[in-house]
């Protein structure tokens, strides 16, 4: 974005960074997805990520399966404030790291979207007499 983006957007009305470490957050529908997403799911613990130079403070919820969703929380006391409201336990990433359970699912995911089982397999590569 030029220097006349920046000064044309900061002249608009109640819309604050869309990027970065202070971007806005609508906290009031990330509270209503994680509502919806750990009142659906069980054994859903929350993960809070650090900020970056091109993201806010971001929390992700993990279900006992892996399946899991992230969401922009702006602030570590928001994160924790919002944890607590949904009686859910609340883990720092730099100290736990993310569990496995979540990259499992991912992968289980990848593999479902190319309709094959085997990892590691392409449906490209499968042979003339796997092709049913």
């Amino acid at each position: 974005m030029g220097l006349f983006g920046r000064k044309r957007r900061s002249q608009l009305p109640g819309l604050g960074r869309s990027d970065g470490p202070a971007m806005s957050v609508d906290l009031g529908a990330v509270q209503s997805h994680f509502a919806q997403f750990t009142q659906t799911r069980r054994g859903v613990e929350a993960f809070l990520e650090p900020a970056t130079n091109v993201s806010t403070q971001s929390v992700v919820l993990v279900a006992t399966d892996g399946e899991w969703t992230r969401r922009a929380v702006g602030s570590r006391a928001a994160a924790y404030e919002m944890a607590a409201g949904l009686g859910i336990p609340i883990y720092d990433v730099l100290l736990t790291g993310y569990p496995s359970r979540m990259r499992e699912w991912s992968s289980r995911q990848r593999q479902d979207r190319r309709g094959d089982t085997r990892p590691g397999l392409r449906p490209d590569d499968r042979r003339e007499d796997d092709r049913g």
